[in-house]
């Protein structure tokens, strides 16, 4: 079949796999005054780890993850996991919620029941969605590609063949991080078919264009994009590696459990509305769960590779060009550096532009009540277009 149930469900081996690398970590020396500006701190590091040898469940965790309706399905030979679960409303309509790095599928896990039974959570019950989370290529339990070139450009492809074996031949679609771009390129190549697209970040790579006759960059344009540049100059080196030497990287990510949680829990900390305390903000079983995602998904390389693919097909426009469907988003306060509306202007169709009080990077763990609301506001005039 091309689309079957899927059922996480990881092999003893690997859990007990997992637990010798940890008991056997080799840890760097400390430096006297080290922070986090230096890296991922090593005494959380430690604790993390203990917690994760000693205390985390990962079957309690499989568990509660396999309540949600997951399937596999095959779409131009890539195999893609997904979750589907069907609104309870008179008229749901279908939604592709899609993650970024280093988040997964499980990111969406709260706020995937309050878009697709509102009602359920004080909500109206004609706001439901049919919720499709699909896994990014090399996520989770999506392989990777097995050839170059997969980049959201290409996803974008995978998203609508997804959607049209589901029978679905309108869609909404809502992203952050890389699935921010993957939604806009959707939109981007197949408008007819977009009900709307609703963000909470926008694309790095995304620049206008620019020509003679248009509007010059704007003194608030200017400062954003030297805010981005001062950005990457301090926190851009991760993307940098991932775009020019993933598999260099990816021996030590895919040999040490360790040092992928290292990697993946300094971005945590630093673009969550957390005020530096991460474990607070969403405990360790969430942050193992996600690390331990991608560890057991076994395909570090192929998340990794996104950012070159993505280098390779910016998300750049032609003059004159314009996404067709209407663009809604959140700005949430701790989130990476964003543009002014008058930026996202010059190529979209923007309808709502939300300043929301409290969140970072990882709206739908860290604010879900708040994302989907503003979720449901924006397609709420969408739904009959």
């Amino acid at each position: 079949m091309s689309i079957r149930p899927f059922v996480i469900d990881i092999p003893e081996e690997r859990l007990e796999d997992l637990r010798t690398r940890l008991g056997a970590v080799r840890w760097p020396k400390p430096v006297s005054g080290a922070e986090w500006s230096d890296g991922a701190d090593l005494e959380f590091l430690r604790r993390l780890t203990d917690y994760w040898l000693n205390t985390f469940d990962w079957r309690a965790q499989e568990k509660r993850l396999n309540r949600l309706p997951q399937f596999m399905a095959i779409i131009d030979n890539q195999e893609i996991h997904f979750v589907h679960m069907r609104g309870h409303g008179p008229d749901p309509l279908p939604l592709v919620l899609t993650h970024g790095w280093p988040g997964s599928f499980a990111e969406m896990e709260h706020v995937i029941p309050l878009l697709a039974d509102p009602q359920a959570h004080g909500g109206n019950p004609v706001d439901a969605f049919d919720v499709v989370v699909p896994s990014l290529p090399g996520y989770g339990f999506s392989p990777a590609p097995a050839v170059p070139g997969v980049s959201s450009r290409r996803i974008a492809d995978l998203w609508q063949g997804l959607m049209a074996k589901l029978g679905y031949s309108r869609f909404a679609l809502q992203g952050g991080d890389i699935g921010a771009g993957v939604s806009v390129w959707t939109a981007r190549l197949f408008p007819e078919q977009v009900a709307g697209v609703h963000l909470n970040f926008i694309p790095g790579s995304y620049r206008p264009p620019f020509r003679n006759e248009l509007p010059p960059v704007s003194q608030e344009e200017q400062a954003y994009l030297d805010k981005v540049a001062d950005w990457t100059a301090t926190e851009g080196g991760y993307a940098h590696l991932h775009a020019t030497r993933p598999q260099t990287l990816s021996y030590a990510l895919t040999d040490s459990p360790v040092g992928l949680a290292a990697w993946f829990v300094e971005k945590f900390r630093n673009w969550s509305d957390c005020n530096g305390d991460v474990e607070r903000a969403f405990g360790f079983d969430t942050l193992l769960t996600d690390i331990s995602l991608y560890w057991f998904g076994d395909d570090i390389n192929g998340s990794l590779r996104l950012y070159k693919e993505n280098r390779l097909a910016p998300l750049t426009f032609n003059p004159g060009e314009r996404v067709a469907p209407p663009l809604g988003v959140a700005l949430f306060p701790r989130e990476l550096p964003m543009p002014p509306r008058s930026w996202v202007e010059r190529v979209f169709n923007v309808r709502r532009w939300t300043v929301m009080p409290r969140g970072g990077h990882f709206a739908a763990l860290e604010q879900p009540e708040l994302l989907a609301e503003d979720i449901r506001a924006f397609f709420r005039p969408l739904r009959m277009s």
